[in-house]
């Protein structure tokens, strides 16, 4: 059955619980904001380390509190408005009392086909619990989660965003029962062991927890394309050639000839872009901010044969021209 570890109404995620707006033993806070300084020290614009410091205060009381608010509004020079309105969109944060453990259950298109469905029935049957709600012990919360970006591997399953590929229901539910016993719990990749909510959470908010290249990273069903491009001598395809962006810097100006190597492309070069922008003729405005187009001293009447040739030749040009993506580079560049 569900516990009463956390709140389990509507409410529960958008108001954080009274007792957690009470404050920060002075250690704890003083400890907090020594962290908080580091963090807020990597960005030129405080308010931009909101996310990791929403992380860090999960990292002290297990989810988001009253007083983490009121914390990081008062650090970052924000509204507590402000600060519950992102801890309110991104579901990594809770609003209420978390498990030492969350255990997500892939339940995405291809893991759900994979077992992943079977799974969390039997898992959320015997820990008597549904999504987002907490063992009366306070140690596995569980979730449904969208992807796990592990399909090779599915079915998923992440404790505390470690993974566990290629799960049964009879694995998953020895799973959890290791977890709740305090039995050593080995990811399939990564570090050795599983760290706690609160650890994870630090390490979320920047802090190094040292097991960055602990373990497997990549998998062998990961690796398989990799293998077989080293097999055939495959290599990733390379950019454009030196000479082609040579030849595009020499082209005379207003060419827009078909390059004969590329059948099907045509080279549009900045002036065609002129012609188009600067000959086409704009309506005359009483305020002289709203003028656009050229120079404001040019009649219509006093456009040349010349300049109306190059606003044809413009026009049929871009009514017909599909642009490849080295194209599009090529102008990016002319451009800057």
């Amino acid at each position: 059955m569900a516990s009463n570890f956390g709140l389990q109404s509507a409410s529960g995620h958008l108001v954080v619980p009274t007792e957690s707006k009470d404050p920060y033993p002075a250690d704890v806070e003083a400890a907090f904001r020594e962290d908080a300084a580091q963090v807020i020290a990597r960005y030129p614009q405080k308010r931009s380390a909101l996310l990791p410091l929403l992380h860090l205060v999960q990292s002290v009381d297990g989810y988001i509190t009253g007083r983490g608010i009121d914390l990081c509004a008062e650090l970052l020079d924000l509204t507590t408005a402000e600060v519950s309105g992102v801890a309110t969109f991104y579901t990594q944060y809770k609003r209420h009392p978390n498990g030492q453990y969350t255990v997500g259950v892939c339940t995405n298109t291809l893991c759900a086909i994979m077992g992943g469905d079977a799974i969390w029935d039997a898992v959320s049957e015997h820990l008597g619990i549904g999504h987002d709600e907490t063992t009366e012990d306070g140690l596995i919360t569980l979730e449904r989660v969208e992807c796990n970006a592990a399909c090779d591997y599915a079915p998923v399953v992440m404790t505390n965003w470690e993974f566990f590929d290629n799960q049964t229901p009879e694995s998953t539910i020895q799973l959890v029962d290791d977890l709740r016993a305090g039995n050593p719990v080995a990811p399939t990749r990564g570090p050795a062991q599983v760290p706690t909510f609160k650890e994870v959470s630090r390490t979320l908010a920047g802090f190094s927890d040292g097991l960055a290249d602990e373990g497997v990273g990549a998998g062998p069903a990961s690796l398989v394309g990799l293998e077989v491009a080293h097999e055939k001598g495959w290599t990733a395809p390379a950019g454009p050639a030196q000479e082609d962006t040579s030849a595009a810097a020499d082209a005379p100006a207003g060419d827009t000839e078909a390059d004969g190597d590329a059948p099907g492309r045509t080279e549009v070069t900045p002036k065609s872009d002129e012609a188009a922008a600067g000959t086409q003729a704009a309506p005359k405005s009483a305020d002289p901010a709203e003028e656009t187009h050229g120079p404001s001293s040019v009649d219509e009447d006093e456009v040349t044969d010349e300049d109306s040739a190059a606003n044809e030749k413009a026009e049929s040009v871009e009514d017909t021209t599909l642009f490849t993506m080295d194209d599009a580079d090529s102008r990016g560049k002319d451009d800057a």
